[in-house]
């Protein structure tokens, strides 16, 4: 039977059919909102999820940065019981005899601060170069500008075999980061002066050229033994990861605190301290090149 023969519905039928097709829409209709309402509730709970995985890293993280270090510990290879790591000609670095150092055995400070300060261990010899001692923190911006001014004046000099340079880093600015950066990467430096001395004056470079800003972060662990990976170390993974010369650190933080450091960088001489005293107007190669003359 053609459409056009089709008998006419009554106006119930066509009634219930309209109600039935309504039924079908709200149903339809129904099971879309059910299905969105579940996307919807799974997506927060997804997104709960890794908001939870996020919070719990960061404290994870925040807990093992912050968290006490042992007040005694072993010094790295080629580095000294007050903390330096001397750089001889070239990559050569100074040998230093395996030590440990603790917290304990640090004389209490003067009960007023010193005019200039006296270092253990920076003292004149004689018939050896001059020694050119820095006490530093990598999260200093001052010690990132000397670095940049001086690092080729004393490179020089170095591989002339007129000065050494020592460096005694710091945690001095812990409190300029959220992660105690100062000391982390501190101990950073000293791993990889133990496994890859000819490194170290490289990794000194890259960390300043890769100074993080006051106030953040820092650097992570992560970045800080590609930083070192990338200066052609050896793997100093489970060294940054057990902060095996954290305790050093603090060790050289608290000596250079009791002996009247105040700030870095805080440089010496032979001894002498540069920018105080006598040495207030002088400018830093002249201060050198005096030391090497009084040798010569």
């Amino acid at each position: 039977m053609s459409p056009a023969n089709e008998p006419r519905k009554s106006k119930a039928e066509r009634t219930a059919e309209a109600r039935e097709k309504a039924r079908e829409i709200r149903e339809a209709q129904l099971k879309k909102d059910k299905r969105n309402k579940l996307l919807i509730g799974w997506g927060i709970v997804v997104a709960v999820v890794a908001i939870l995985a996020v919070v719990a890293l960061v404290v994870t993280s925040s807990l093992k940065n912050n968290a006490p270090v042992a007040d005694q510990g072993p010094t790295p290879a080629n580095g000294n019981v007050h903390g330096g790591i001397t750089l001889l000609k070239g990559t050569e670095v100074a040998k230093s005899a395996a030590a440990t150092v603790n917290v304990a055995d640090i004389p209490s400070p003067a009960a007023s601060a010193p005019a200039t300060v006296t270092a253990p261990g920076a003292e004149a010899e004689k018939g050896k170069p001059v020694k050119v001692v820095l006490y530093i923190d990598f999260i200093c911006p001052v010690c990132k500008n000397f670095e940049a001014t001086y690092n080729e004046t004393l490179t020089k000099l170095r591989d002339e075999g007129k000065v050494t340079v020592e460096y005694r880093a710091l945690g001095f600015l812990d409190s300029r980061s959220t992660t105690n950066y100062s000391s982390r990467a501190a101990n950073a430096a000293a791993c990889v002066v133990n496994e890859s001395p000819e490194k170290y004056s490289a990794f000194v470079d890259t960390l300043f050229a890769n100074q993080p800003a006051e106030g953040g972060a820092g650097l992570s662990d992560d970045e800080l033994k590609k930083l070192a990976t990338d200066v052609g170390a050896k793997d100093i993974g489970s060294c940054v990861e057990n902060k095996t010369y954290r305790p050093w650190v603090k060790y050289t933080t608290q000596e250079a605190a009791a002996i009247g450091v105040s700030g870095t960088p805080t440089v010496l001489v032979d001894g002498k301290q540069w920018g105080k005293g006598d040495s207030a107007q002088t400018e830093f190669p002249a201060f050198v090149e005096a030391a090497i003359k009084a040798k010569a």
